[in-house]
């Protein structure tokens, strides 16, 4: 099987797929020719291939971009937004929550709305507090929306082919430090399930939750804490909603410890939502307390020696899982 970048495989999901359906099309800032063909360079040569009806250049306004695309996919097309920072996806949050969100329910299961929000999130880029936010969380809250956050290059592909295959609204978040990771990913075509959460690593000691980047430091985590005869077993659930509470609880009773890993902030997180699930759910099955690694609700600092410091990483999750064990 052949390895190619994160981004390498979003950019071949798009391109598949718009291969594939003609109504799949493109919009967003500078995703032609402009700033490297997106400011990532995802949509890095696919105007060639599918014309600037297809690719299509956007006004910088983000309300305009998914308002637009919303009002596309209730008339049939299948568009894919691309808000570059997921920091400014709050400036489309009236047509994503009132819109692409309620539109199949309000219109009693009748209609599509067949919507892709393609976004980044996360920090260490040296960014400061407006480019660096990991906001997965406010989505996870809002009713008929998909939230997808891929980990590996082989998630980013088959989730996104999902996504695009789907008739309800996606927010799909890309980790900018993800980007250039390589991992295997077949040629042939496949797809990656909605709400089914994958085992990155077995383990008896320790169940860690992970969250999209946080999957990678907690590989590495357990890679050193193996050396020390811990095993930790490692849940990645690639959609947040759809969440995969089956798989979590089942590794919370096999373990009976628990570790919640996510770059967004602690208080009302991704982590705080699995941590009560669990509760509810399987209380019984733990030797000990819950433990969550966080943003600890502060802004993501300019100066990189505070932003490594807020910002979790292997360090700080071997520190927890230590005082569990």
């Amino acid at each position: 099987m052949r390895e190619i970048t994160y981004l390498e495989a979003i950019r071949e999901a798009l391109k598949e797929e718009m291969r594939r359906d003609e109504t799949i099309f493109l919009m967003g800032e500078d995703i032609q020719r402009g700033y490297a063909d997106g400011i990532f360079g995802v949509t890095k040569g696919l105007v060639d291939e599918f014309g600037e009806e297809r690719v299509r250049n956007t006004p910088i306004s983000e309300i305009a971009i998914v308002g637009a695309a919303a009002g596309a996919a209730a008339a049939g097309m299948r568009p894919v937004a691309e808000i570059m920072y997921s920091d400014w996806i709050t400036l489309a949050m009236e047509p994503i929550m009132n819109i692409a969100a309620k539109y199949r329910y309000i219109h009693a299961g009748h209609t599509k709305m067949p919507l892709v929000v393609r976004t980044t999130t996360g920090g260490k880029i040296r960014s400061a507090a407006c480019h660096s936010q990991s906001l997965e969380a406010l989505f996870m809250h809002i009713p008929g929306l998909y939230v997808a956050t891929p980990s590996t290059p082989y998630d980013a592909k088959g989730l996104l082919k999902t996504a695009l295959r789907q008739d309800n609204p996606v927010i799909f978040f890309e980790h900018k430090l993800l980007y250039k990771t390589k991992g295997f990913v077949p040629e042939e075509d496949y797809t990656v399930p909605f709400g089914k959460a994958e085992i990155k690593r077995e383990g008896d000691d320790v169940t860690v939750i992970a969250i999209s980047i946080m999957v990678r430091e907690s590989l590495m985590a357990a890679e050193e804490l193996a050396s020390k005869g811990i095993e930790i077993e490692v849940v990645d659930p690639r959609t947040i909603a759809p969440l995969d509470k089956q798989t979590i609880i089942n590794s919370v009773k096999k373990t009976g410890k628990v570790v919640i890993v996510e770059e967004g902030c602690k208080t009302g997180g991704v982590g705080a939502e699995i941590s009560a699930i669990i509760a509810e759910e399987a209380l019984d099955y733990l030797d000990a307390p819950i433990k969550r690694v966080a943003n600890p609700d502060v802004p993501i600092p300019f100066s990189p020696p505070l932003e490594d410091h807020v910002i979790p990483d292997k360090n700080s999750i071997i520190g927890a899982i230590k005082t569990l064990v």
